[in-house]
């Protein structure tokens, strides 16, 4: 009788010690018949590097890299906040990992999305809101953004496979620097020093027409070495709920509130403004003393949308402006010192 290779493969030494080893070098092991067996390849885990790691200031850059990825796999990576509203802002863009399974976003250009080319810190900048309009704001600078970045299997960012994560926190308030609110007179506005012993070169810095007081850019300019005194104007506690009749006597009470502070070098200071903010700058660095730099964002070269004051002698002259998709009157011209301003 001839026996089968089966047979004599059973009958085998090394056969024998495979059945009593192979339990413990594999562990325990049941199949049953009828059972599915998956061909599918192994979940890869992608790990997010960020260099700071953690936490850093809003305005400081973040080294993004991925690494544990396929050579050349094509992946999406996802940004996405909720701001203290709960509105939802999102980023996201397209890449391929290089020949060693790695993603750096200082090197590779994005390939679509939000944004293309080489852009380190696109998913940052990019953030738009869900719902349309809305703007991402902080209101609060003493609480962190929390930024969720995500990595997700190929080039659909809502359906691929989620291959890794992390959150990333990004402050306002920088270590150190402190806040103080400011309740002089008739100014409100909060004050925000650098740690360090002053003093310090002064800003005033203003906003525009949705009013309130909006304290981030000063906050993060006092982390560079200003004293900056985020100015409201209206909309904000006891101040005027519109913008019909503004005095400049009030941005010159806060200018000389901001020049006697103990912790800010004169004689001047500058000033910083964006939109109806930077239209009021222009105002007050022609009229008011003790000024000697402005910077102004996307602001009007005049006066428009109300009523400017100044030693308000000669009662102005009415011109046309355009407000809210109507004409309305508004007076554009005001009095300074008994001589008409044009």
């Amino acid at each position: 009788m001839v026996a089968s290779f089966p047979a004599l493969l059973r009958r085998s030494r090394f056969c024998q010690w495979c059945l009593t080893r192979w339990p413990r070098l594999a562990g325990p092991t049941e199949l049953r018949p009828c059972d599915p067996i998956s061909w599918a390849p192994a979940r890869m885990v992608a790990t997010i590097t960020l260099e700071p790691e953690g936490r850093c200031c809003w305005d400081e850059p973040v080294r993004i890299a991925v690494r544990g990825l396929a050579p050349g796999q094509r992946v999406t990576l996802r940004a996405s906040l909720r701001d203290e509203k709960s509105a939802l802002f999102r980023a996201h863009a397209r890449y391929c990992a290089d020949a060693h399974g790695g993603l750096d976003l200082g090197r590779a250009p994005a390939l679509g999305g939000s944004f293309a080319g080489l852009e380190p810190m696109g998913l940052f900048w990019a953030l738009e809101p869900e719902k349309p309009v809305l703007r991402l704001v902080k209101r609060d600078v003493q609480t962190p953004f929390a930024v969720k970045l995500e990595v997700l299997d190929g080039h659909e960012p809502d359906t691929g496979r989620l291959l890794g994560q992390t959150v990333h926190e990004r402050d306002f308030l920088p270590p150190g620097v402190r806040r103080e609110p400011v309740r002089a007179g008739r100014v409100r506005a909060t004050l925000f020093l650098p740690p360090e012993p002053g003093p310090f070169p002064g800003i005033v810095d203003i906003f525009g027409v949705g009013g309130g007081l909006l304290e981030y850019r000063a906050s993060l300019l006092a982390g560079k070495g200003f004293a900056v005194m985020a100015l409201a104007y209206c909309n904000y506690e006891d101040l005027p709920t519109g913008m019909e009749n503004l005095h400049l006597e009030y941005f010159e009470e806060a200018v000389n509130y901001l020049l006697n502070h103990p912790q800010v070098k004169g004689p001047g200071v500058g000033l910083l403004g964006t939109s109806k903010g930077g239209e009021l700058c222009l105002s007050m660095a022609s009229f008011l003393k003790g000024i000697t730099a402005a910077v102004i964002i996307n602001g009007s070269v005049a006066n428009t949308l109300g009523n400017l004051h100044y030693k308000d002698i000669y009662p102005g002259v009415e011109v046309l402006g355009h407000m809210g998709g109507q004409l309305s009157h508004g007076r554009w011209i005001f009095c300074f010192q008994g001589r008409k301003v044009r």
